[in-house]
């Protein structure tokens, strides 16, 4: 069986082939998430810390939420 290689036009269309294949199947590229504004960092914070503890009158831990 003989081997035949692609000459150079053959090679630059499997070429150009693979690029515009890649192109329009290709991954999504990754994008950042917006920034958040003030109030929405604020709220995430309070969120997160309103689940700390508290000491209740009685000198015990309990959850505060």
């Amino acid at each position: 069986m003989a081997r035949k290689t692609a000459n150079g036009d053959e090679a630059a269309a499997v070429a150009a082939a693979i690029a515009r294949f890649e192109a329009e199947v290709g991954g999504a590229t990754e994008e950042t998430p917006p920034p958040l504004d003030k109030w929405q960092q604020a709220a995430l914070i309070e969120g997160v810390s309103a689940k700390q503890t508290v000491l209740d009158s009685e000198g015990g831990a309990r959850w505060q939420s």
